[in-house]
């Protein structure tokens, strides 16, 4: 059973705010009217085969191309070397105030490759399968290398060097919080001192659609043109016009077309989208490109994977007075586009979570290895953060005998706290309730009850264990303002503010578009109800537009939970100007002063006499005829915003899972899993709802299914949906869900964010569950993905060393 809650009884009755209206857009997606890339077809279209490195490390010492050129159907196979003219891809977002050493990939690898997977060789021909042929057909000499794949031991002296400017395969370091001799003074004074090291392992991330990208040059104009499965176009076009192919931006247009998800993914530049450029203009024919699954996984970005070692510092009635963080990051082959702000930024700036902890330090190393790529993934940062000092309070309670509900109490921040600066360079928390969540949730799932029973099944040697597991999560949304994430601040290349333009055209229909753009996320409905609720139009008269750099204003596209908080409040700001001019229009066809026009209904009226009102419609045809318009104003209705909020928001929330595991087979059974969550407040509790479902999904995922693995050698041994875990709709709950609702002081709005939460709250609540089951065995912690053998086999090496000490 699925609950909300509406929004407080104090808010204004509303058409459309709030309401759980189905999404618009998901009619055509489901019929197949949608319209992907690979769907696209365009006259004379060609298509792209790359040849790829079988070797993680290796020097390229011939390549031969020969055979591959007179095979039937190719109209072309070409080399590195062939694209010397266009730029290394760039890293956008450099981790701010330290150094960076920055190595990033190239169209195609020249001299050296650093993964398996690696594109060095690419042709194209009149069908993918001539394509598929012909790169078979080439002939690649390697010189293979040492490799290393894990983020702790690629720094270890004698390890294998992937690049000259990074010793150590050492991208950066980076730290925060109190100084370290502070925070070591603060450990030794602790009445309890707990170590342990953490790893968040890595994922890939499985969108159920691949990457992919269309390229055109037109001779006639010099323009470009860019289909490709983007979450920001705009920022690609910026990228590679002016840093990759050293083009006016103005001669490429990029146009993002239905996304198949996201999860962070397609977020990047990637090497194909100037690679298919490049080749439709050598031969003269649009050339499309598209991963297959195994593709996906070897090069596309994964997620997560740091080791951290944790030192904690607590009295003994469980307050958290210490918290020493040392994390080794890996980034691996080369850096993607904001991959250093990742570990940095929105993970080490976040590792307070919801609780006051004095003293605080963070050391971040973020190593190269020969590996993917990683970057952000669903949550980015903040799953990490998060999984971490849940962890720590769990540790905390095993450590000091105190209920790991009790050690969380203890240390939240109360609601009068707020803003609350944490002490480790984020921004201050903008507002919170922590104990209301964290109370609802415990009352929901029954939680001293659900304590009774474990204690009677540990009696009972019950051949269930009963595990609860608590997860109270803070995360940062619509991270902003441009002044603290940029260069001068955190380092990102840009702003991060975001754009949205509305026209009521002269029938009275509206156009609002926008600079974020979907991927599963139902922004066509949600903006909708934002444009209908505050113009009093039926929703059917709006029509949401995105994706088109040559139809939308400039934005910074969709991703962190920015959508709303930011993109959406560029939308309100626009349709409070256009209110504003309509106010004015009105006043002046009732001969009324604009001080006096209520706008109510889609209609404008004077205070008192609602019969002689003008609808929307009636005012957009006088501004579009500009027949009688007030002296100096200009005619149409038409407003754009760009909007850089003051402060990030901050939601938040807990959630509590409960399992079962069986003592003979370490199987994990999922018996309940409730999630009170607070995102301010909520323009469709559908969506919210079908957010929270998906994140939940890939969080206890993390927990107990999926896992990237490398050989030693570098190679991806979980490189096929075979091989990579992945939960079907059977190996997750029933989703118990509920909200509170604490509207962020940030945006007029009171929007938080609701994308990544249950990606970041779930992880933590599952493994804590499995971990809390295991306690009577003594086990204090296993690395995820906890998986049944996995589980039984820590149970019974426990057990065997008990009766080995006995």
């Amino acid at each position: 059973m699925t609950t909300t809650s509406e929004l407080p009884e104090t808010a204004p009755e509303t058409r459309y705010i709030g309401k759980p209206i189905k999404r618009r857009e998901d009619p055509r997606l489901m019929t197949g009217q949608g319209s992907f890339l690979d769907d696209i077809r365009l006259p004379g279209m060609s298509y792209a085969e790359v040849v790829r490195s079988p070797y993680a490390h290796a020097n390229i010492k011939m390549i031969d191309t020969g055979a591959a050129k007179s095979m039937p159907g190719v109209l072309g196979v070409f080399t590195g070397d062939d694209f010397m003219d266009i730029n290394p891809l760039p890293c956008a977002w450099q981790a701010g105030k330290v150094t960076n050493n920055v190595n990033t990939p190239r169209v195609l690898a020249v001299d050296k490759v650093c993964q398996v997977g690696d594109p060095v060789a690419v042709v194209v021909a009149e069908t993918p399968y001539q394509a598929r042929d012909a790169a078979a057909a080439v002939d690649v000499d390697y010189e293979e290398l040492p490799a290393v794949t894990d983020a702790k031991a690629t720094t270890a002296d004698g390890a294998p060097q992937l690049h000259e400017n990074a010793p150590n395969n050492i991208v950066l370091t980076w730290e925060c919080g109190t100084d370290a001799d502070s925070v070591d003074a603060a450990l030794k004074a602790a009445d309890v001192h707990v170590t342990e090291e953490i790893r968040n392992q890595r994922l890939i991330p499985t969108a159920i659609e691949t990457r992919g990208s269309i390229g055109r040059y037109d001779p006639g104009t010099d323009e470009y043109t860019l289909w490709e499965t983007s979450q920001c176009p705009h920022v690609h076009r910026l990228l590679l016009a002016a840093f990759v192919m050293n083009i006016p931006e103005h001669k490429l247009r990029v146009i993002a077309p239905d996304i198949g998800g996201g999860f962070g993914q397609k977020i990047f530049l990637y090497w194909d989208m100037p690679l298919v450029l490049a080749l439709a203009k050598k031969v003269g024919r649009p050339v499309k490109y598209v991963e297959d699954r195994s593709s996906n996984y070897l090069t596309a970005t994964h997620g997560r994977d740091h080791v951290t070692d944790v030192e904690i510092g607590a009295t003994n009635d469980g307050h958290i007075t210490a918290l020493k963080v040392k994390t080794w990051a890996n980034l691996g082959a080369y850096l993607s586009t904001i991959a250093p702000g990742i570990p940095t930024t929105l993970y080490g700036r976040m590792v307070a979570g919801c609780y006051k902890i004095p003293n605080i330090h963070v050391d971040v190393v973020a190593t190269y290895s020969n590996t993917a790529m990683v970057d952000a993934y669903r949550g980015a940062g903040r799953p990490e953060a998060a999984y971490l000092v849940e962890r720590v309070c769990d540790l905390v309670a095993h450590a000091t005998g105190v209920d790991p509900a009790e050690v969380r109490r203890r240390n939240f921040i109360q609601p009068e706290d707020f803003p609350y600066d944490t002490g480790v360079g984020m921004l201050p928390y903008d507002s919170g309730n922590y104990e209301q969540a964290f109370d609802r949730a415990l009352e929901q799932v029954g939680y001293k009850e659900l304590r009774a029973e474990q204690q009677r099944r540990r009696r009972n040697s019950d051949p269930k264990l009963l595990g609860i597991g608590l997860s109270s999560y803070v995360e940062v949304c619509g991270v902003a303002p441009s002044k603290w994430i940029g260069l001068p601040g955190e380092g990102w290349g840009a702003g991060l503010w975001e754009s949205a333009n509305v026209r009521v055209h002269l029938t009275g229909k509206i156009v609002a578009t926008t600079g974020s753009l979907p991927h599963g996320q139902g922004h066509e409905t949600s903006f909708s109800q934002l444009v209908a609720e505050e113009l009093g139009v039926p929703i059917e008269d709006v029509e949401i537009q995105h994706g088109d750099t040559a139809g939308t204003p400039f934005g910074f596209g969709t991703y962190g939970s920015r959508s709303l908080a930011v993109g959406g409040i560029a939308m309100y700001k626009s349709l409070q100007k256009v209110k504003e001019k309509a106010r004015r229009i009105a006043a002046h066809m009732l001969e009324a002063s604009p001080e006096d026009i209520v706008w109510e209904n889609g209609k404008a009226h004077v205070k008192g006499s609602p019969e002689q009102a003008k609808t929307l419609g009636e005012i957009a045809l006088q501004a579009s005829v500009a027949y009688d318009l007030p002296d100096g104003m200009e005619p149409y209705l038409d407003e754009t915003t760009y909007y850089d909020p003051p402060n990030c928001t901050f939601p938040f929330g807990t959630h509590v899972c409960v399992v079962e595991i069986d003592r003979e087979t370490g199987e994990i059974a999922l018996r309940r899993y409730v999630a009170v969550d607070d995102v301010g407040n909520v323009v469709n509790p559908l969506i919210v709802d079908g957010q929270l479902h998906g994140g939940i999904a890939q969080g206890l995922s993390q927990a107990l299914y999926e896992g990237a693995v490398y050989a030693e050698n570098g190679e991806l041994l979980t490189g096929t949906m075979n091989d990579y875990a992945m939960p079907r709709a059977s190996m997750v709950p029933t989703y118990e869900l509920d909200r509170t609702v604490t509207p962020s002081p940030t945006n007029p709005m009171g929007v938080k964010g609701a994308g990544e939460a249950g990606t970041i709250a779930a992880t933590p609540a599952v493994a804590n569950a499995v971990l809390d089951a295991l306690r009577p065995f003594g086990i204090e912690n296993l690395d995820m993905p906890l998986t049944p053998p996995k589980v039984w086999a820590a149970m019974h090496h426990a057990a065997g060393a008990a009766q080995a000490a006995d």
